[in-house]
């Protein structure tokens, strides 16, 4: 679920910073993608058993500060797609599971191995060979929002899994799409602009899949660990190499495939430390014979 949830972030963001190039707001990207992402959590909640039962709720107030801060946490990194090269503003981004891992640890009180720790920091110097400039820097604005919205984005990894034990995913998802839905009609008047057919394509297209990547990622935290499954978010930096290589005509520096392999080694060596100590636990559970 994390692994489809990364492949849908990458089309959102790889659309939305299309969409940026005919002038496109991070407030009018907050509202379209809320707007068409919203009829997918819907269609999901209604072919799923109970129907929309599964959006009552028992702590409305616990949805209101996660909606909050996800709001906040998505403008920051619709922002930086629209200060940044894609890759760039996804790179940035790999710092939030880093953030997510040392919160859980500190909030959630998750335990989180040395190997684990391990795995993250390799993760962690990915991106520092990814982001290596060949001749300038990352824009100071841009580099602000960029790791301003990782540290929220860790900020929503933590409130989602304080929700999972009374809320269903499908609540979850869909008064966040519902809050973000009425902020950003608010700002529209503000920031809105008239846009080709054609943009008001990609934003639609960007909320499908930003739908889409918030029921796979919600889901994901009611099946594991933050530590477990974040380091999948490394994924992203994959998509946004390919889509940027594509349709942007930027292809990846030496310095991006060589980072993206300790980033994908790093994602994969965490599973699979994962599922033997799952499996050790499984023994020891496992009464003697007879």
């Amino acid at each position: 679920m994390r692994v489809a949830a990364a492949g849908c972030f990458s089309i959102m963001a790889a659309l939305l910073k299309l969409a940026s190039l005919d002038g496109v707001t991070a407030p009018e990207m907050l509202f379209h993608r809320a707007f068409f992402g919203l009829p997918v959590v819907l269609l999901w909640v209604m072919t799923r058993q109970g129907g929309l039962k599964a959006l009552s709720t028992r702590r409305p107030w616990a949805h209101v500060g996660r909606s909050a801060l996800g709001i906040v946490s998505i403008l920051c990194v619709f922002q930086t797609l629209t200060l940044l090269p894609l890759a760039d503003a996804t790179t940035l981004s790999f710092t939030a599971p880093i953030f997510a891992t040392l919160l859980s640890f500190l909030i959630l009180k998750e335990a989180v191995g040395p190997r684990r720790w391990a795995a993250v920091a390799v993760g962690f110097v990915g991106v520092l060979v990814v982001t290596r400039p060949g001749g300038g820097g990352v824009p100071l604005e841009g580099l602000g929002f960029g790791l301003a919205a990782a540290l929220l984005t860790a900020g929503v990894t933590i409130t989602l899994r304080q929700l999972r034990d009374t809320e269903h995913v499908a609540a979850i998802v869909f008064w966040f799409f519902t809050a973000s839905s009425i902020v950003g009609a608010v700002l529209l008047p503000f920031v809105g602009q008239a846009h080709a057919p054609a943009t008001f394509a990609l934003l639609a297209g960007a909320g499908v899949a930003g739908g889409l990547a918030q029921l796979f990622m919600t889901a994901s935290l009611q099946s594991a660990p933050v530590a477990v499954v974040a380091p999948f978010d490394y994924l992203q930096i994959v998509g946004a190499v390919v889509f940027g290589w594509l349709l942007l005509n930027s292809p990846p520096s030496l310095s991006t495939l060589a980072g993206a392999g300790l980033i994908g080694a790093s994602g994969l060596y965490t599973a699979w430390r994962e599922h033997v100590r799952r499996r050790q636990r499984l023994i020891q559970a496992t009464p003697p014979p007879v």
